[in-house]
């Protein structure tokens, strides 16, 4: 049973005196994106020393004071050095949708310089845990060949059980749930549009079934809409998928100052003093 270490304290950290108080909060897989998941993982960028390209639209009516002119940040790209991976905060631009959460963050990779499509995709909605994203990423960077495989599917299951997550019973070797049962990942068929250079992807015939990958999500109640969702592409390589995994279950906690009003019941938390 999980509650608050501190009670007395606010559960909304939204409503303090002077301003936001920050929490130490866990699980992780359950705390969101304390709203900064596009600051979180643009830092790592930075960090990796990824460029940063923006398309910014905008309208000018006539006679509108330049400071009335409406201005939409569209698209923002960040792009390896060496062009084989990129990312593409997609949430001001209209994205299309994985378990009815849009699509914040797509990040692709590519074997070779001289081919202009991605080898694989990997999808993640507003509300994954930013620690998480950024260990996918520091991962994706450090692989001098970011689209081929290392290792097996077991590496990921081996990452979430090291952290207690439960194997599901029916399905040992392609899932896993946390202790609660509110976050799971599966190896199973990917959802339509997710782009893989796997060409069973386009080939697939309705009546069957597509190339497996690693879907991941939580869902706060049975029923209930999913706090986030993620999706990789068939060919998002085991290790990649393995080290988001580890931070995703990791049992250390995590800062927040806003806290997912699905989940907040459930989250133990302790001011950040």
């Amino acid at each position: 049973m999980e509650a608050p270490l501190y009670p007395d304290f606010p559960l909304d950290p939204s409503t303090p005196r002077g301003g936001q108080p920050a929490f130490w909060v866990g699980p992780r897989h359950l705390a969101g994106d304390d709203g900064r998941l596009y600051d979180a993982v643009a830092d790592t960028f930075s960090g990796l020393g990824w460029t940063s390209l923006t398309i910014v639209r905008g309208r000018h009516e006539p006679d509108e004071a330049p400071e009335d002119r409406q201005v939409l940040r569209s698209t923002v790209l960040h792009i390896s050095p060496d062009t084989l991976r990129w990312a593409q905060w997609s949430l001001a631009d209209e994205p299309f949708h994985l378990g009815d959460l849009p699509i914040a963050w797509q990040i692709s990779a590519r074997a070779e310089t001289s081919s202009p499509l991605a080898s694989w995709s990997a999808y993640f909605t507003p509300d994954v845990p930013g620690e998480a994203v950024a260990d996918f990423l520091v991962a994706l960077d450090a692989r001098d060949q970011p689209a081929i495989p290392l290792a097996g599917p077991e590496l990921v299951l081996d990452a979430v059980a090291a952290h207690g997550w439960l194997r599901d019973i029916d399905q040992p070797h392609a899932a896993a749930t946390d202790p609660t049962f509110t976050s799971h990942i599966s190896l199973g068929e990917v959802p339509p549009l997710i782009q893989d250079a796997d060409p069973r992807a386009l080939t697939t015939e309705a009546d069957e079934a597509g190339p497996s990958g690693w879907q991941a999500w939580a869902e706060p109640a049975l029923g209930a809409p999913c706090l986030w969702a993620v999706s990789f592409g068939a060919s998002v390589p085991h290790d990649l998928v393995a080290a988001f995994a580890t931070a995703l279950s990791s049992t250390a906690p995590v800062l927040r100052r806003v806290l997912p009003e699905a989940t907040q019941e459930r989250l133990l938390r302790a001011p950040a003093i």
